[in-house]
Protein backbone atom coordinates (compact mmCIF):
# COMPACT_ATOMS: atom_id res chain seq x y z
CA UNK A 1 0.00 0.00 0.00
CA UNK A 2 2.69 2.51 0.89
CA UNK A 3 4.39 1.65 -2.54
CA UNK A 4 0.99 2.42 -4.14
CA UNK A 5 0.64 5.82 -2.41
CA UNK A 6 4.25 6.89 -3.23
CA UNK A 7 4.04 5.98 -6.84
CA UNK A 8 0.81 7.88 -6.92
CA UNK A 9 2.57 10.94 -5.47
CA UNK A 10 5.39 10.62 -7.61
CA UNK A 11 3.24 11.15 -10.54
CA UNK A 12 1.14 13.90 -9.18
CA UNK A 13 4.29 15.87 -8.39
CA UNK A 14 5.50 15.00 -12.16
CA UNK A 15 2.18 15.67 -13.64
CA UNK A 16 2.26 19.51 -11.66
CA UNK A 17 5.93 19.69 -12.73
CA UNK A 18 4.83 19.31 -16.29
CA UNK A 19 1.90 21.92 -16.08
CA UNK A 20 4.60 24.23 -14.43
CA UNK A 21 7.46 24.16 -16.68
CA UNK A 22 6.88 26.34 -19.55
CA UNK A 23 7.99 24.20 -22.49
CA UNK A 24 8.73 25.71 -25.85
CA UNK A 25 7.37 29.26 -26.52
CA UNK A 26 6.22 29.74 -22.66
CA UNK A 27 3.31 27.53 -22.68
CA UNK A 28 -0.33 28.30 -22.76
CA UNK A 29 -0.20 31.54 -20.86
CA UNK A 30 4.22 32.42 -20.81
CA UNK A 31 6.64 34.71 -22.62
CA UNK A 32 6.37 33.44 -26.60
CA UNK A 33 10.09 32.67 -27.44
CA UNK A 34 11.53 33.91 -30.80
CA UNK A 35 14.55 33.16 -31.69
CA UNK A 36 16.67 35.39 -33.99
CA UNK A 37 20.14 36.03 -35.64
CA UNK A 38 21.74 39.30 -36.72
CA UNK A 39 24.67 40.27 -38.59
CA UNK A 40 25.45 43.98 -36.20
CA UNK A 41 29.15 43.12 -36.66
CA UNK A 42 29.40 41.43 -39.78
CA UNK A 43 30.29 42.31 -43.60
CA UNK A 44 26.53 43.31 -43.80
CA UNK A 45 26.21 44.88 -40.51
CA UNK A 46 25.88 48.16 -42.07
CA UNK A 47 22.27 47.27 -43.09
CA UNK A 48 22.33 44.48 -40.79
CA UNK A 49 21.77 46.31 -38.05
CA UNK A 50 19.19 48.65 -38.52
CA UNK A 51 17.11 45.31 -39.83
CA UNK A 52 17.49 44.24 -36.06
CA UNK A 53 16.81 46.96 -34.62
CA UNK A 54 13.77 47.02 -36.83
CA UNK A 55 12.87 44.00 -35.29
CA UNK A 56 13.87 44.39 -31.62
CA UNK A 57 11.35 47.68 -31.65
CA UNK A 58 8.75 46.27 -32.85
CA UNK A 59 8.93 43.63 -30.15
CA UNK A 60 9.63 46.22 -27.31
CA UNK A 61 6.54 48.41 -28.73
CA UNK A 62 4.07 45.22 -28.60
CA UNK A 63 5.19 44.46 -25.29
CA UNK A 64 4.47 47.69 -24.25
CA UNK A 65 0.98 47.47 -26.03
CA UNK A 66 0.27 44.11 -24.21
CA UNK A 67 1.86 41.56 -25.83
CA UNK A 68 -0.20 39.06 -27.92
CA UNK A 69 -3.52 38.40 -25.76
CA UNK A 70 -1.31 39.76 -22.73
CA UNK A 71 1.50 37.36 -23.58
CA UNK A 72 4.61 39.12 -24.03
CA UNK A 73 7.13 38.05 -26.83
CA UNK A 74 10.69 36.99 -25.57
CA UNK A 75 13.50 37.91 -28.14
CA UNK A 76 16.17 35.73 -27.80
CA UNK A 77 18.79 36.58 -30.05
CA UNK A 78 22.51 37.21 -30.79
CA UNK A 79 25.36 38.66 -33.48
CA UNK A 80 26.39 36.09 -35.55
CA UNK A 81 28.73 37.88 -37.63
CA UNK A 82 27.40 36.79 -41.16
CA UNK A 83 29.30 33.58 -40.21
CA UNK A 84 27.05 30.85 -41.40
CA UNK A 85 28.47 27.77 -39.00
CA UNK A 86 27.97 30.43 -36.15
CA UNK A 87 24.12 30.71 -37.79
CA UNK A 88 23.54 27.13 -37.19
CA UNK A 89 25.10 26.61 -33.79
CA UNK A 90 22.93 29.34 -32.49
CA UNK A 91 19.95 27.86 -34.28
CA UNK A 92 20.52 25.06 -32.10
CA UNK A 93 21.00 26.57 -28.94
CA UNK A 94 17.83 28.89 -29.66
CA UNK A 95 15.45 25.42 -30.44
CA UNK A 96 16.62 23.80 -27.32
CA UNK A 97 16.03 26.91 -25.41
CA UNK A 98 12.14 26.64 -26.90
CA UNK A 99 12.04 29.10 -29.58
CA UNK A 100 8.59 28.64 -31.22
CA UNK A 101 9.63 30.56 -34.56
CA UNK A 102 12.83 32.50 -36.34
CA UNK A 103 14.00 35.31 -37.51
CA UNK A 104 17.22 34.97 -39.13
CA UNK A 105 19.63 37.24 -41.57
CA UNK A 106 21.48 35.96 -45.00
CA UNK A 107 21.21 33.83 -47.73
CA UNK A 108 24.13 31.68 -47.04
CA UNK A 109 22.74 30.25 -43.88
CA UNK A 110 19.48 30.45 -44.44
CA UNK A 111 19.72 27.93 -46.96
CA UNK A 112 22.63 26.09 -44.67
CA UNK A 113 19.83 25.98 -42.50
CA UNK A 114 16.12 25.13 -44.44
CA UNK A 115 16.53 21.41 -44.05
CA UNK A 116 16.81 21.52 -40.32
CA UNK A 117 14.18 24.41 -40.20
CA UNK A 118 12.01 21.17 -41.71
CA UNK A 119 12.73 19.00 -39.73
CA UNK A 120 12.21 21.18 -36.73
CA UNK A 121 9.16 22.54 -38.09
CA UNK A 122 10.25 26.29 -37.10
CA UNK A 123 8.62 28.94 -38.95
CA UNK A 124 11.33 30.78 -40.23
CA UNK A 125 11.89 34.39 -42.24
CA UNK A 126 14.56 36.05 -42.45
CA UNK A 127 16.42 39.10 -44.76
CA UNK A 128 17.33 36.43 -47.53
CA UNK A 129 14.69 36.58 -50.55
CA UNK A 130 16.11 33.81 -52.35
CA UNK A 131 13.66 32.27 -54.81
CA UNK A 132 13.67 28.45 -53.59
CA UNK A 133 13.03 30.15 -49.79
CA UNK A 134 9.40 31.08 -51.29
CA UNK A 135 8.73 27.52 -52.43
CA UNK A 136 7.50 25.21 -49.99
CA UNK A 137 8.48 22.19 -51.93
CA UNK A 138 11.80 23.06 -51.58
CA UNK A 139 11.64 25.23 -48.24
CA UNK A 140 8.12 24.31 -46.11
CA UNK A 141 9.16 26.10 -43.17
CA UNK A 142 10.50 29.25 -44.76
CA UNK A 143 8.67 32.42 -45.53
CA UNK A 144 9.50 35.34 -47.59
CA UNK A 145 7.52 38.68 -46.56
CA UNK A 146 9.59 40.71 -48.98
CA UNK A 147 9.83 40.19 -52.67
CA UNK A 148 12.13 37.75 -53.96
CA UNK A 149 15.29 38.30 -55.54
CA UNK A 150 14.31 36.86 -58.59
CA UNK A 151 10.77 38.16 -58.77
CA UNK A 152 12.27 41.94 -58.44
CA UNK A 153 14.52 40.83 -61.22
CA UNK A 154 11.83 39.77 -63.38
CA UNK A 155 9.82 42.95 -62.17
CA UNK A 156 13.05 45.28 -63.46
CA UNK A 157 13.56 43.42 -66.70
CA UNK A 158 9.69 43.99 -67.32
CA UNK A 159 10.70 48.05 -66.49
CA UNK A 160 13.56 48.40 -68.58
CA UNK A 161 11.68 46.68 -71.79
CA UNK A 162 9.14 49.11 -71.42
CA UNK A 163 11.58 52.05 -70.51
CA UNK A 164 12.96 51.21 -73.79
CA UNK A 165 9.82 51.33 -75.81
CA UNK A 166 8.78 54.85 -74.02
CA UNK A 167 12.33 56.09 -75.33
CA UNK A 168 11.40 55.58 -78.46
CA UNK A 169 14.80 53.03 -78.73
CA UNK A 170 14.65 50.13 -81.95
CA UNK A 171 16.71 47.32 -81.59
CA UNK A 172 17.42 45.42 -78.88
CA UNK A 173 18.62 46.59 -75.17
CA UNK A 174 21.64 45.40 -73.30
CA UNK A 175 21.45 44.50 -69.49
CA UNK A 176 24.52 43.88 -67.53
CA UNK A 177 24.48 42.12 -64.41
CA UNK A 178 26.65 43.41 -61.26
CA UNK A 179 26.63 41.15 -58.73
CA UNK A 180 27.78 40.18 -55.25
CA UNK A 181 30.31 37.20 -55.63
CA UNK A 182 28.07 34.82 -53.00
CA UNK A 183 24.61 32.85 -53.48
CA UNK A 184 23.03 36.32 -52.64
CA UNK A 185 24.51 37.73 -55.40
CA UNK A 186 23.91 35.28 -57.92
CA UNK A 187 20.64 34.63 -56.57
CA UNK A 188 18.50 36.42 -59.22
CA UNK A 189 20.64 35.46 -62.01
CA UNK A 190 20.16 31.72 -61.83
CA UNK A 191 16.89 30.98 -59.94
CA UNK A 192 15.10 32.36 -63.14
CA UNK A 193 16.39 35.38 -64.34
CA UNK A 194 18.80 34.53 -66.69
CA UNK A 195 16.14 32.40 -69.00
CA UNK A 196 13.09 35.45 -68.27
CA UNK A 197 15.74 37.80 -69.40
CA UNK A 198 16.39 35.79 -72.87
CA UNK A 199 12.86 34.93 -73.11
CA UNK A 200 11.96 39.22 -72.83
CA UNK A 201 14.53 39.13 -76.28
CA UNK A 202 17.05 41.46 -73.78
CA UNK A 203 21.21 40.63 -74.16
CA UNK A 204 22.31 40.10 -70.64
CA UNK A 205 25.24 39.39 -69.29
CA UNK A 206 26.95 39.02 -65.74
CA UNK A 207 29.94 40.49 -64.30
CA UNK A 208 30.91 39.93 -60.72
CA UNK A 209 31.95 42.42 -57.78
CA UNK A 210 35.04 41.28 -56.41
CA UNK A 211 35.29 41.31 -52.61
CA UNK A 212 37.47 43.73 -51.16
CA UNK A 213 37.66 45.46 -55.01
CA UNK A 214 39.27 49.09 -54.58
CA UNK A 215 37.54 49.75 -57.72
CA UNK A 216 35.10 48.63 -60.44
CA UNK A 217 36.95 50.44 -63.53
CA UNK A 218 37.71 46.82 -65.14
CA UNK A 219 34.25 45.48 -64.95
CA UNK A 220 32.57 48.94 -65.98
CA UNK A 221 35.06 49.30 -68.73
CA UNK A 222 33.87 45.69 -69.60
CA UNK A 223 30.40 46.64 -69.93
CA UNK A 224 30.39 49.81 -71.45
CA UNK A 225 32.56 47.55 -74.22
CA UNK A 226 29.23 45.29 -74.41
CA UNK A 227 26.99 48.44 -75.20
CA UNK A 228 25.01 47.82 -72.07
CA UNK A 229 22.54 50.48 -71.45
CA UNK A 230 21.07 49.28 -68.48
CA UNK A 231 22.70 47.61 -65.00
CA UNK A 232 21.13 46.23 -62.80
CA UNK A 233 23.10 45.52 -59.33
CA UNK A 234 22.64 42.83 -56.83
CA UNK A 235 24.97 43.59 -53.90
CA UNK A 236 24.78 45.75 -50.60
CA UNK A 237 25.20 49.46 -50.77
CA UNK A 238 29.22 50.27 -50.03
CA UNK A 239 30.34 48.08 -53.41
CA UNK A 240 27.13 50.06 -55.63
CA UNK A 241 28.02 53.48 -54.26
CA UNK A 242 32.12 52.55 -55.68
CA UNK A 243 30.77 51.31 -58.56
CA UNK A 244 28.22 54.29 -58.97
CA UNK A 245 31.58 56.53 -58.66
CA UNK A 246 33.86 54.75 -60.75
CA UNK A 247 30.83 55.04 -63.95
CA UNK A 248 30.67 58.61 -63.32
CA UNK A 249 34.38 59.31 -63.35
CA UNK A 250 34.33 56.86 -66.79
CA UNK A 251 31.68 59.17 -68.17
CA UNK A 252 28.50 56.24 -68.29
CA UNK A 253 26.26 58.98 -68.62
CA UNK A 254 23.80 57.71 -70.64
CA UNK A 255 23.62 54.06 -68.73
CA UNK A 256 20.53 53.34 -66.52
CA UNK A 257 21.56 51.97 -63.05
CA UNK A 258 19.36 50.24 -61.10
CA UNK A 259 19.61 48.43 -57.46
CA UNK A 260 18.02 45.19 -56.31
CA UNK A 261 16.48 45.80 -52.50
CA UNK A 262 19.99 45.56 -50.84
CA UNK A 263 21.92 48.47 -52.30
CA UNK A 264 18.55 50.96 -52.60
CA UNK A 265 18.84 52.29 -49.42
CA UNK A 266 19.67 55.71 -47.61
CA UNK A 267 23.52 54.07 -46.83
CA UNK A 268 23.76 54.32 -51.60
CA UNK A 269 23.01 58.21 -51.44
CA UNK A 270 25.15 58.90 -48.48
CA UNK A 271 27.90 56.93 -49.73
CA UNK A 272 27.74 58.10 -53.47
CA UNK A 273 27.08 61.29 -52.91
CA UNK A 274 25.78 63.10 -56.29
CA UNK A 275 26.97 59.71 -58.25
CA UNK A 276 23.78 58.48 -57.14
CA UNK A 277 21.84 61.01 -58.99
CA UNK A 278 19.47 59.72 -61.50
CA UNK A 279 19.87 55.89 -59.81
CA UNK A 280 16.70 53.40 -59.85
CA UNK A 281 16.18 51.56 -56.48
CA UNK A 282 13.42 48.48 -56.23
CA UNK A 283 11.49 48.74 -52.92
CA UNK A 284 9.81 45.94 -51.79
CA UNK A 285 9.27 48.16 -49.12
CA UNK A 286 8.59 51.52 -48.83
CA UNK A 287 11.50 53.84 -47.80
CA UNK A 288 10.47 56.65 -45.18
CA UNK A 289 10.05 59.36 -48.03
CA UNK A 290 7.21 58.27 -48.81
CA UNK A 291 5.21 58.49 -45.64
CA UNK A 292 2.05 55.88 -45.06
CA UNK A 293 -0.30 54.74 -42.54
CA UNK A 294 1.87 51.29 -41.78
CA UNK A 295 4.58 53.66 -40.65
CA UNK A 296 2.58 55.44 -38.06
CA UNK A 297 3.24 52.97 -35.26
CA UNK A 298 7.14 52.59 -35.52
CA UNK A 299 7.42 56.78 -36.13
CA UNK A 300 5.54 57.39 -32.69
CA UNK A 301 7.92 54.38 -31.38
CA UNK A 302 10.74 56.56 -32.35
CA UNK A 303 9.60 59.84 -31.57
CA UNK A 304 9.92 58.68 -27.77
CA UNK A 305 12.95 57.51 -28.28
CA UNK A 306 14.22 60.90 -29.62
CA UNK A 307 14.85 59.75 -33.13
CA UNK A 308 12.94 59.13 -36.43
CA UNK A 309 12.19 56.29 -38.95
CA UNK A 310 14.13 58.83 -42.05
CA UNK A 311 17.47 58.50 -39.66
CA UNK A 312 17.03 54.81 -39.15
CA UNK A 313 15.85 54.17 -43.03
CA UNK A 314 14.32 51.91 -45.20
CA UNK A 315 15.63 48.80 -43.57
CA UNK A 316 14.73 49.53 -40.29
CA UNK A 317 10.43 49.57 -41.36
CA UNK A 318 11.93 46.24 -43.54
CA UNK A 319 12.36 44.55 -39.78
CA UNK A 320 9.49 45.99 -38.02
CA UNK A 321 7.38 44.66 -40.76
CA UNK A 322 8.94 40.96 -41.02
CA UNK A 323 8.51 40.89 -37.54
CA UNK A 324 4.72 42.35 -37.94
CA UNK A 325 3.76 39.25 -40.02
CA UNK A 326 5.61 36.84 -38.08
CA UNK A 327 3.28 38.16 -35.40
CA UNK A 328 0.40 37.67 -37.07
CA UNK A 329 1.01 33.87 -37.76
CA UNK A 330 1.16 33.40 -33.82
CA UNK A 331 -2.00 35.91 -33.00
CA UNK A 332 -3.70 33.62 -35.52
CA UNK A 333 -2.67 30.40 -33.58
CA UNK A 334 -3.81 31.59 -30.19
CA UNK A 335 -6.94 33.04 -31.73
CA UNK A 336 -7.83 29.97 -33.14
CA UNK A 337 -7.40 28.01 -29.68
CA UNK A 338 -4.38 25.94 -31.34
CA UNK A 339 -1.42 25.35 -29.31
CA UNK A 340 1.75 26.97 -30.80
CA UNK A 341 3.24 24.35 -32.18
CA UNK A 342 5.66 24.90 -35.55
CA UNK A 343 2.76 23.32 -37.86
CA UNK A 344 0.25 25.01 -36.10
CA UNK A 345 1.90 28.66 -36.54
CA UNK A 346 3.04 27.14 -40.06
CA UNK A 347 -0.80 26.27 -41.21
CA UNK A 348 -2.11 29.75 -39.67
CA UNK A 349 0.64 31.40 -41.93
CA UNK A 350 -0.28 29.66 -44.78
CA UNK A 351 -4.21 31.08 -44.24
CA UNK A 352 -3.05 34.81 -44.25
CA UNK A 353 -4.63 36.24 -47.59
CA UNK A 354 -4.09 40.15 -48.61
CA UNK A 355 -2.89 40.91 -45.20
CA UNK A 356 -2.88 44.84 -44.86
CA UNK A 357 0.70 46.47 -44.37
CA UNK A 358 -0.88 50.17 -44.62
CA UNK A 359 1.21 51.02 -47.16
CA UNK A 360 4.85 48.86 -46.18
CA UNK A 361 4.60 46.15 -48.99
CA UNK A 362 2.00 45.00 -51.17
CA UNK A 363 -0.92 43.35 -49.04
CA UNK A 364 0.88 39.61 -48.08
CA UNK A 365 -0.55 36.34 -49.08
CA UNK A 366 0.57 32.83 -48.05
CA UNK A 367 -1.08 29.30 -49.37
CA UNK A 368 0.12 26.07 -48.69
CA UNK A 369 1.54 25.77 -51.99
CA UNK A 370 3.42 29.27 -52.15
CA UNK A 371 4.77 30.99 -49.67
CA UNK A 372 6.60 34.22 -51.98
CA UNK A 373 4.24 36.50 -49.51
CA UNK A 374 4.90 39.61 -51.98
CA UNK A 375 4.91 39.49 -55.97
CA UNK A 376 4.85 43.47 -56.09
CA UNK A 377 6.94 46.62 -55.46
CA UNK A 378 7.45 49.70 -56.44
CA UNK A 379 10.42 51.73 -58.03
CA UNK A 380 11.98 54.46 -56.52
CA UNK A 381 14.54 57.22 -58.43
CA UNK A 382 17.26 59.52 -56.56
CA UNK A 383 16.14 62.91 -57.04
CA UNK A 384 18.12 65.69 -55.41
CA UNK A 385 20.11 63.55 -52.50
CA UNK A 386 16.60 61.53 -51.76
CA UNK A 387 14.57 58.70 -53.50
CA UNK A 388 11.64 60.04 -54.58
CA UNK A 389 8.53 57.91 -56.28
CA UNK A 390 9.40 56.76 -60.04
CA UNK A 391 6.20 54.15 -60.37
CA UNK A 392 3.22 52.93 -58.54
CA UNK A 393 3.30 48.89 -57.45
CA UNK A 394 4.58 46.56 -60.34
CA UNK A 395 3.80 43.17 -60.15
CA UNK A 396 5.44 39.72 -61.49
CA UNK A 397 3.73 38.85 -65.19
Amino acid sequence: MKRVWMLTAVLVFMSLALVACPGRGGGETGPIKVGAIFDLSGPTSDVGTPYAEGIQDFVKWLNENGGINGRPIELIYQDYAYQVPRAEQLYTEFVQQGVVVFMGWGTGDTEALRGRIAEDKIPFMSASYSHVLGNPAEAPYNFLVGTSYSHQFFIVLDWIVEDWRARGESGTPKVAFMHHPSPFGLSPWEQGGEKYARELGLEVQPFEMPRGATDFIPQLSQIRDFGAQYVVFQTVSSPAALALKNAKSLGMTDVTFICLNWCADEILIKLAGDAAEGTIGAFPFTPPTLDVPGMKDAREFLKAQNTTLEEKGVHYIQGWATMRVMVEGIRKTIAGGQALTGENIKAALESITNLDTGGVTVPITFTPQDHWGSKGMRLFKVENGQWQQLTDYLYVQ
